[in-house]
């Protein structure tokens, strides 16, 4: 049996699957990851080379180079226009079947629910929604991307951001509950398109306890050996041979 044999057979047998995926998983539809070697952080633009590509997305530049922070934001986090691939659309065609209980995602590209996917959890938060940071009033999608102003304001004079979580900042209490629960109620976790560097979120893996690990990234990862099946490809040549029970 051959490894996409063996994740069909244990797709068939389970029915609390949940996905926890990172950057890798859109990158198929055109978002650069972070950090491999065409990825985010090693794009050079000496608009921003004064600034390392954490700090850019920092709380910090925010509060302190707002400016900065914005011009950055506009120019390379504006997802609005790319389209989920055969990954998203297969994840949420297996939640359709019953199958999937879950997203966890690292991404804050919203493509997971463009696609169809219900119940999504969104660690990092999304780009696709921004609010207020004195009264809290929520602004649409387009609202960043297409101000006039270089620090967008509310009518109260409060400043608009991005309900996406920066550096420096906490994960949201209720979404990490939501995909703990997902997570240590599952019956197989398939790991896609991330490193799993990033901590709090790569933490949660700790709380599955279910039959099968299934673990798809291009590179090695710290969680390889205590995957059941480890697959060092792209998440769109698996997914594109699933067929959905």
């Amino acid at each position: 049996m051959n490894e996409i044999e063996t994740i069909q057979k244990w797709i068939a047998t389970c029915n609390r699957i949940v996905f926890f995926g990172g950057a890798g998983v859109s990158t198929e539809s055109g978002i650069p990851d972070f950090r491999s070697k065409d990825g985010l952080y090693n794009q050079h633009d000496i608009q921003f080379d004064s600034f390392t590509p954490e700090y850019l997305l920092s709380h910090s530049c925010l509060r302190d180079h707002p400016d900065v922070f914005y011009e950055f934001y506009r120019q390379k986090m504006d997802c609005r226009d790319i389209e989920p691939n055969i990954t998203h659309q297969k994840l949420a065609a297996l939640e359709q079947a019953g199958k999937l209980s879950a997203v966890v995602t690292q991404n804050i590209d919203g493509l997971h629910q463009k696609a169809g996917s219900q119940n999504v959890f969104e660690l990092h938060g999304t780009t696709l929604k921004n609010y207020c940071t004195n009264c809290g009033t929520h602004y649409p999608a387009d609202y960043i991307f297409q101000s006039s102003e270089a620090i967008p304001k509310c009518s109260c004079g409060g400043t608009i951001r991005p309900d996406v979580v920066l550096y420096e900042e906490g994960l949201d209490d209720a979404t990490v509950s939501g995909a703990i629960r997902a997570i240590s109620q599952a019956d197989m976790i398939i790991i896609g398109g991330t490193s799993l560097a990033v901590y709090p979120a790569a933490g949660l893996l700790q709380y599955f306890h279910g039959n099968h690990m299934v673990l798809i990234n291009k590179s090695a990862t710290p969680m390889d050996s205590k995957a059941d099946l480890v697959l060092q490809t792209g998440l769109g040549e698996v997914f594109s041979q699933i067929s959905i029970p």
